[in-house]
């Protein structure tokens, strides 16, 4: 009711009506008076400039925006396609033909109309005349026709083609055509002859490359037509053919004088004249100038103003009508009939036609006879006087005088009352074969009308549905779809079910009682236990088996086989001592290195006889020098020192005890018996050392060993 409510606060609305502003009045580009549409609020409403486009003669145009011109071309045109395809197949296309061979004029012959699945061709029987025919789909129609969102029906002289949805109305009769189409549907998206419906005239006659040429703009719309092989666009432009000056036509200055004088201030009439003029002298036999003021004629009543003036054109223009018809200058768009007893929508327009005389009306649209009661029709054509028959639903007879027939409302046989009781059902009332006015009552059932709605099954489940008997509304369940179910995923029996990559598993037909689901069976990926020596299987995140693990170092001698090592141990080579192996752990990683002993110069011959020996370590010789001067003396050597699986990381100065001291065994009289004396070569000095220690851990310690300073030869046991 245009009222607008808004929320304030506190469950506080304000109510209020909408207010509209009057809106400026545009000036249309085309020269019509624009027209009031209503927004999309539908209270308010604005000013727009319809677009319609014209086209008469041999032939002249005026496009959507107003722009004039003539061109000459005798193929298959596109007057109005879409830009952007916003309806399905729609376009309207004008059919030339070469009326003066001679001279090379177009007339139109056929005008086009496609919508979605059908094309209306509205095609011209005789030149310069209003003879047409009206086929739809190639298929003869008789009018009013009516189909899938298009009908086409006759309008005093002009044959129309209606699509209501779109609000397009288009008209020919054979000399012009008129195109009229709604701003607000087609704005800004229209091409073609017509040109570009923007209010604009610049762009009208514009070429893609930006030249402003209309001629050329004119042939570039050809439609390709295999029975036209001379069409082809891209070819030279068909050129309008210069016209010699000729004596101006009393007709044409009709156009200027005081007949249609009450439109000028509607609809300015230069063009109009100006085509009128080329008209006469292009083709001076044919009266095609007629064609100039009947198309200014039914602009000037598009825009309200109704002007008579076949009159006056001393029967050069005069129109014949048939013998029980009269002609008008101003009729209704849509006469009234016995059928419709009121006018369209459009009615308040008027077209000048061939019309009922007064004091008759059209019995019906598809039947052109004109009677002076709607009973007459009746019972002159098919009834006899005194017969009874049934008309529109009523029971009437033909009586002679008055009215010609006396009607009363059809009596309808007495039915069982019908309930239609239950959910879902509904009466419907249905054509009776016997009496087509007395519809029969009878139930049906429409579920959408049903409470009960399908439930949303559960994975695994799906709806089932059944009606009982008598009943229209279905009844739902779930039900089990035999399937397994696993991490929100269903699975077919039989096919791989995905847990964990160490089992496999699979849907199987045995079913769960209490769950109703297929169960999945599984069983674990058998695994191997072997390892590589140094390698042990320990468990490691997300392997199903473990994996091998490298506990030990494996160090490969060259001439024997592998040695494996715990972190921390030390093996000499079994080959030879002076090479040795060791193996660390840092920051979890397994290092084995191998470490090659030096040993200090060695010359047997500068040692005494039988002192020769090797040190501790193995790999080196010691002995005791022939030029000793000091039987018992320190010795020094380098080495590694290892403890506790740690070692230093360089080698260490250690210092020992070698040499010989006196030993003897003599007689003792004295004592009778035999006197030993033993003396060994030992530490007499000594000091604590301190060194760092690598450890196979990666840890670092310190350790305290004995560092001789001085030996001597010291008293023991023998």
């Amino acid at each position: 009711n245009c009222t607008k409510a808004t929320c304030i606060e506190n469950n506080t609305i304000k109510i209020e009506p909408v207010i509209c502003e009057p809106p400026p009045k545009p000036t249309c580009s085309n020269g019509l008076s624009p027209v009031p549409v209503t927004d999309e609020n539908g209270c308010c409403w604005h000013w727009e400039c319809d677009c319609y486009c014209t086209g008469w003669g041999d032939p002249h145009y005026n496009t959507f925006d107003g722009l004039y011109y003539s061109y000459q071309g005798n193929c298959t045109y596109i007057l109005v396609e879409e830009i952007n395809e916003t309806v399905d197949n729609f376009g309207i296309y004008i059919d030339n033909y070469h009326c003066e061979a001679e001279d090379g004029v177009s007339c139109p012959r056929t005008l086009i109309v496609r919508h979605e699945t059908q094309e209306v061709r509205i095609a011209t029987v005789e030149m310069n005349t209003f003879h047409v025919e009206v086929t739809v789909n190639k298929q003869a129609v008789a009018l009013p026709y009516k189909k899938f969102g298009l009908s086409v029906y006759e309008s005093g002289i002009n044959r129309v083609v209606e699509i209501p949805e779109l609000k397009v109305n288009v008209t020919y009769n054979g000399l012009s055509f008129s195109i009229r189409m709604p701003y607000s549907r087609f704005g800004n998206n229209t091409h073609g002859q017509c040109g570009i419906c923007n209010n604009n005239q610049t762009d009208d006659c514009m070429l893609p490359n930006g030249d402003i040429d209309c001629e050329t703009m004119a042939d570039h719309w050809q439609v390709v037509d295999p029975s036209k092989p001379q069409c082809s666009p891209g070819l030279s432009p068909t050129k309008t053919p210069p016209v010699m000056p000729c004596k101006e036509s009393a007709i044409c200055k009709l156009l200027l004088g005081s007949v249609f004088e009450p439109c000028h201030g509607f609809v300015r009439p230069d063009k109009y004249y100006a085509a009128c003029i080329f008209d006469s002298c292009a083709l001076p036999e044919s009266d095609l100038e007629c064609s100039s003021l009947q198309i200014y004629a039914t602009t000037c009543a598009d825009q309200g103003v109704c002007i008579d003036w076949r009159s006056h054109t001393n029967g050069v223009c005069s129109y014949k009508c048939p013998i029980n018809k009269e002609y008008r200058a101003c009729g209704p768009i849509r006469e009234i009939t016995c059928k419709s007893s009121e006018q369209n929508a459009t009615s308040a327009q008027q077209v000048e036609g061939c019309f009922c005389p007064k004091g008759t009306m059209l019995y019906d649209y598809g039947v052109d006879v004109c009677v002076k009661t709607c009973g007459e029709f009746y019972c002159s054509t098919w009834m006899h006087f005194g017969e009874k028959f049934t008309l529109d639903c009523q029971d009437c007879i033909c009586l002679e005088g008055g009215n010609g027939i006396v009607c009363q409302q059809h009596e309808c046989a007495k039915q069982n009352k019908i309930r239609c009781d239950g959910e879902g059902f509904y009466e419907v009332r249905e054509v009776n074969s016997e009496d087509s006015c007395c519809p029969i009552v009878t139930c049906k059932c429409n579920t959408s009308l049903c409470s009960a709605k399908a439930p949303k099954c559960t994975l695994g489940f799906e709806v089932h549905s059944y009606i009982p008997s008598g009943q229209c509304c279905p009844v739902y369940e779930c039900v089990p779809k035999r399937v397994c179910v696993h991490q929100n995923a269903e699975f077919l029996p039989d096919s791989p079910v995905f847990v964990d990559k160490c089992q496999n598993c699979f849907c199987t037909n045995e079913v769960n009682v209490s769950t109703q689901l297929n169960i999945i069976s599984c069983e674990h990926i058998p695994c191997s236990t072997y390892c590589e020596p140094g390698y042990e299987r320990q468990q490691v995140k997300g392997e199903c088996c473990g994996a091998c693990v490298q506990t030990k170092c494996v160090v490969h001698p060259a001439n024997s086989s592998d040695l494996i090592l715990k972190p921390g141990e030390f093996r000499n080579d079994p080959y030879n001592n002076c090479t040795v192996y060791s193996c660390v752990k840092i920051h979890n990683q397994l290092i084995s290195s191998t470490s090659e002993i030096t040993c200090p110069a060695f010359n047997e011959e500068s040692c005494k006889p039988g002192t020769i020996t090797l040190l501790p370590n193995g790999c080196c010789k010691t002995c005791v020098p022939l030029d000793s001067p000091t039987p018992c003396s320190v010795r020094q050597r380098q080495d590694f020192i290892t403890y506790k699986g740690c070692r230093s990381v360089d080698r260490v100065v250690l210092t020992e005890c070698e040499g010989t001291c006196g030993t003897f065994s003599l007689y003792s009289a004295e004592a009778n018996s035999m006197e030993h004396s033993c003396t060994c070569c030992r530490e007499s000095r000594t000091t604590v050392r301190e060194v760092e220690l690598k450890c196979a851990t990666g840890e670092s310690i310190f350790h305290k060993y004995v560092y001789v300073q001085s030996c001597s030869c010291q008293d023991t046991e023998c």
